[in-house]
């Protein structure tokens, strides 16, 4: 369910306007959504990198040519296969379908590079993505806990 805050920044509203940011009389509530931001801000510019999730385990040409994704058979992540035979494995089925701006990015990075060889500072970009979406969905996860329930929103 989408907060009341944040109802109005659906794909129909952002097409007439931009997204308004809530702001809150509470100082911690504030403090609490302002470092949750940074840590986003820090993520979407490659400021802060986070372990890897994934492997690339099979050596190959590296050239991306179709890409799919694989369901996981356990516990791990799946599998994002750029060719037949050559795959990034330990993608979270909530990473591979984590939209933003109308795109499954994890996909769209991929084929923005297909009929290329992916270098190993591409390989390591990606997997760099993969980490910055897992924790993306974890701290949208805690700003919608931040705000369950407030309904003072007196500056939005």
């Amino acid at each position: 369910s989408t907060h009341p805050a944040t109802a109005r920044a659906t794909p129909s509203f952002l097409k007439r306007d931009f997204p308004r940011v809530p702001l809150t009389s509470s100082r911690a509530l504030f403090d609490r959504l302002a470092a949750l931001g940074e840590e986003l801000i820090a993520l979407h510019t490659m400021q802060r990198t986070l372990p890897h999730l994934t492997r690339y385990p099979v050596a190959g040409s590296n050239v991306v040519d179709k890409v799919r994704y694989a369901e996981p058979s356990g516990a791990a992540g799946g599998r994002v296969y750029v060719n037949a035979e050559q795959y990034f494995d330990g993608v979270p089925p909530a990473v591979w379908e984590s939209h933003i701006g109308g795109y499954r990015v994890a996909e769209k990075w991929l084929k923005d590079r297909r009929g290329r060889a992916l270098s190993y500072d591409d390989l390591t970009h990606y997997q760099n993505v993969v980490a910055a979406l897992a924790r993306t969905l974890e701290l949208q996860a805690g700003i919608d806990e931040a705000i369950a329930g407030v309904d003072d929103w007196p500056y939005s």
